[in-house]
């Protein structure tokens, strides 16, 4: 078990197994290599936001979605050399989460589906990719408008 200090979440304890090791860093975090992904579960059931938390910087924590819970087909086009970083895997083994970015204005909330982050879980590295698909936005909004929960007050 390592002891962590979360921004959130205050100490925790997790195990080893649950750090994630960015060999490139995340591009504007390069010196922060290890995270770990924490789950703010109370009412069961799996949460819309996690938070990707630096095991060795506690005020480093990035809101992050689960890519296929705003677009059931997301898939993002990389050149499969680019993924060296994070070692042989299957494609059962990687998994895919997008950055977020939650303004005060919760209706301005975004992720970014131009730049994913891809964890191989077999081995526990992970790296941000820029997907090669031209329609995929940086800035792609939660609650575009028009949605219903968009227009409520």
């Amino acid at each position: 078990m390592v002891k962590i200090e979360t921004r959130y979440f205050g100490e925790i304890e997790i195990e080893e197994e649950k750090v994630i090791h960015f060999e490139q860093g995340i591009p504007g975090f390069d010196e922060y290599k290890d995270f770990t992904i924490l789950y703010d579960i109370e009412e069961g059931g799996e949460p819309f936001f996690s938070w990707l938390q630096c095991t060795t910087e506690k005020n480093l924590a990035f809101p992050i979605v689960n890519p296929f819970r705003i677009k059931e087909d997301y898939d993002p086009v990389v050149e499969d050399t680019l993924l060296a970083p994070i070692g042989e895997h299957k494609a059962e083994d990687l998994v895919v989460f997008l950055l977020a970015t939650v303004p005060e204005d919760i209706k301005k909330a975004s992720v970014n589906m131009k730049a994913p982050l891809l964890i191989n879980m077999a081995n526990r590295k992970a790296m941000q990719i820029i997907a090669e698909n031209e329609d995929y936005k940086i800035k792609y909004p939660l609650m575009p408008e028009g949605d219903p929960v968009y227009s409520k007050k």
